[in-house]
């Protein structure tokens, strides 16, 4: 008889004992379990396959065995999942609902799996949606398990549904957590939320271990329908000390932190001989390095000289593709890590601290190899020539941005008396960055400028103060110069024909667009024409700017935009307003760039494409350019996520000296049950429960972006400064809890702020 999938064929005997009631349900689990290990076998099966040899290929079988897998596979046909193709051959049907996936849990606890193989029917469009996994229909898998997936359509209008079949395999190996006593051996909370269970330890700890102290534990699995236990392997420590958050974080986000010994010894080789490969000497040129006081690699150096008709821009990029050999130990590992990632107080670095901060760093007065972009500008920041070199550099100086802000913006004499040597140099370097911005402002790149979250150390190592970046105009001047850089290499390898690593940044989705426009017309904005443009954009920024709208728009816009990534196709860079652009101007920190560096020197050394079309390409472990694409545009969203996560971490502990404490804060979203807020003092975020308003009863308008009073008509919307209270700091979430502090009272049906 044909079921639903997931049930037993076939009906179970009654038996006349209560010690046998269970055996039909025993059966039903068991048989669940073998014709999953069914479908794997047959998903992972090019060839039809006997029910005798998938016997023998599955193993660890009763003796009844055979006869089960054949009365299986009877009722797999049945269900059209699997076709006989012989007198006793099977394979699974060529549109077969099985896939590859990723599991992905929220911390609510929903599970999704990503899908990742469009074998036997799921098609490259329905990989493109995750499909949500029920609760019961998980097993055991844990966030970033590998696993056979039935997949099917969900009631809901083009969503899917998926059931974990099989865990291919397993994503933690180790998970960090907080011990606490209890049960036999005591139990491990993971700090990761999406975890939906304590760890139960199968021995106990091999050393004392505070209550609530942060741990390592290793997990041992047992079969796919039972939780693992764990072993204490490492003990962290206090979880309110730094060090032990910046761990925490490493291990929560898996990120690549101890180097082999084989990639160690590889980044100790001195460098090859400049004269080895032709390198044009440009140690006499008057190059510099402007970076953060506290940067440690120097990967790009830059000169500005004046020509008769213009301005000669070089930037001198660390040539890391010398140090770094394509395939070696070190390569790989720095291709795994795909980008490093800067937590504050620390870095988990891409490459070996003897590359990264020494070798390959273009520290001042010493011989380093570099990548050299020279381009030509007239005084309208055109680009008449572009010419590109390997180079042997020798920085000359080693500035940093608050120094150059008071050179060229402020005009500090002592320091222009000073730095006496350099000060034509970078009082042209300014010149030409206004420039350059006001010929990338005429085309029409985006002028979002968004602060980010400086966390402030006080001399114990503990969180002083966590404030918004301030940027100088010196930030400017470095940027200007390496998006020159890096479009002239892109528009120079595509105009070769060779093949290239893109980065793209993709047009808004419509949908976004139209709900914007939508809210923009409540406020009686005057909406340009040609919507979903980055010269749309531009007028809106420029409308709003020093308005009550300001905010909202800001906000709001930036919403609408897609996240920019790699591609081995240029479709073209919307934010900036490109048609070709790249990442180069930064090997030692992203591979990406690394890539783009070996392509560019092949071209420069042949004087012909770098690879051509379909080929495979040099430049990476792989030789495939969209696999890279993917796999660094997913290394940079974790990157992102780690370094997100810790300011977020270290801001609840530096707030939770601050409880019941008054701040003055802008909304910056809404939603059914809560709004967020931004502190003004602080670049600290939170939120506000509408279930502790006890005013009134709060309803959503979406359109508006706004919460509007059943009663009194008092709004909340986007934009509105408030007073707030921090109520509560929840550390598990990393998330602040905040309290209204007398909202203001404002007549039904009242205009929005």
């Amino acid at each position: 008889m044909k079921t639903k999938f997931g049930q037993r064929h076939g009906r179970g005997k009654r038996f006349p004992d209560r010690s046998r009631r269970s055996r039909p349900a025993q059966l039903a689990a068991a048989d669940i379990r073998l014709r999953n290990r069914i479908l794997t076998a047959l998903f992972f099966s090019s060839d039809p396959i006997s029910s005798n040899d998938l016997a023998k290929k599955l193993g660890g079988l009763p003796r009844s065995g055979r006869q089960d897998v054949e009365r299986l596979l009877m009722g797999l046909e049945r269900d059209g999942l699997v076709r006989q193709t012989g007198k006793k051959d099977f394979m699974l049907q060529a549109r077969s609902p099985l896939a590859e996936a990723i599991i992905d849990m929220s911390p609510s606890g929903h599970a999704f799996a990503r899908l990742l193989s469009s074998r036997h029917g799921v098609s490259e469009e329905g990989r493109e949606k995750d499909a949500y996994v029920p609760p019961a229909r998980l097993s055991t898998a844990l966030p970033g398990d590998r696993v056979l997936a039935f997949v099917t359509p969900s009631r809901r209008p083009g969503k899917k549904e998926a059931e974990v079949l099989h865990i291919l395999q397993r994503a933690n190996l180790r998970v960090a957590g907080f011990y606490h006593e209890g049960g036999h051996c005591g139990v491990v909370h993971p700090d990761d939320s999406r975890f939906p269970f304590a760890i139960a330890l199968a021995a106990p700890p091999p050393q004392p271990v505070e209550d609530g102290h942060a741990v390592l534990v290793s997990l041992l699995y047992g079969t796919d329908h039972t939780h693992p236990r764990g072993e204490i392997v490492e003990v962290l420590g206090d979880p309110g000390q730094v060090t032990v958050q910046v761990r925490l974080i490493i291990e929560k986000f898996r990120l690549p932190h101890r180097f082999s010994d084989e990639a160690e010894q590889q980044a100790r080789f001195p460098p090859p001989d400049p004269a080895a490969d032709s390198r044009q000497d440009l140690r006499q040129t008057l190059h510099v390095t402007i970076d953060g006081a506290d940067a440690k690699d120097f990967d790009d150096a830059i000169a500005v000289e004046a020509i008769p008709d213009g301005y000669r821009l070089m930037v001198s990029i660390a040539d890391v593709s010398a140090h770094v050999e394509v395939g070696s130990a070190l390569d790989l590992e720095a291709y795994e890590r795909g980008t490093s990632v800067y937590l504050p107080s620390t870095v988990v670095p891409m490459l070996p601290e003897n590359l990264s901060n020494n070798l390959c760093s273009l520290v001042p007065d010493a011989d380093r190899l570099a990548v050299t972009v020279t381009i030509d500008f007239d005084q309208n920041g055109k680009r008449l020539r572009t010419s590109f070199a390997r180079t042997i550099i020798r920085s000359k100086y080693r500035f940093t941005y608050d120094t150059v802000e008071q050179i060229v913006t402020t005009r500090d004499q002592v320091l222009r008396d000073r730095h006496e040597r350099f000060v034509a140099e970078l009082d042209r370097a300014a010149e030409l960055a206004k420039i350059l911005h006001a010929a990338r402002q005429r085309r029409g790149a985006i002028g979002f400028t968004l602060p980010e979250a400086v966390v402030l150390f006080d001399d114990d190592g503990q969180v002083a103060a966590v404030k918004r970046s301030v940027r100088l105009f010196a930030h400017q001047i470095i940027e200007e110069f390496m998006l020159a850089a890096n479009e002239a290499v892109a528009e120079t390898v595509v105009s070769t024909g060779a093949d290239l690593l893109f980065r793209i940044h993709e047009p808004p989705e419509p949908e976004k667009i139209n709900d914007f426009q939508t809210f923009a017309r409540t406020l009686g904005l005057d909406l340009p024409d040609n919507p979903a443009t980055p010269a749309w954009y531009n007028r809106l920024i420029e409308q709003v700017e020093g308005t009550p709208y300001e905010y909202i728009i800001n906000n709001l816009l930036l919403r609408t935009m897609q996240q920019a990534r790699y591609s081995a196709e240029h479709t073209g860079h919307f934010g900036l307003a490109s048609d070709h652009y790249t990442h180069f101007t930064s090997p030692i920190r992203r591979y990406p760039d690394l890539i783009v560096h070996r392509q560019l020197c092949r071209l420069i050394q042949a004087g012909k494409p770098a690879a051509s079309k379909g080929r495979p390409d040099r430049s990476s472990p792989t030789g495939q350019l969209p696999e890279d694409a993917r796999h660094l545009s997913e290394r940079e969203r974790i990157a992102v996520a780690a370094e997100r996560e810790m300011v977020d971490r270290l801001a609840c502990r530096f707030m939770s000296r601050h409880l019941g404490e008054i701040f003055s804060a802008v909304i910056s979203g809404v939603s059914e049950t809560v709004f967020f807020v931004e502190l003004l003092d602080f670049a600290v975020s939170g939120i506000v429960s509408l279930s502790a308003l006890t005013d009134d009863y709060y309803l959503l308008d979406q359109k508006r972006h706004r919460l509007v009073g059943d009663i009194s008509g008092q709004t909340l919307q986007i934009g509105n400064l408030v007073q707030v209270v921090l109520a509560a700091v929840d550390f598990d979430q990393n998330k602040l809890q905040f309290s209204l502090k007398q909202p203001r009272k404002r007549r039904k049906n009242a205009t929005p702020h």
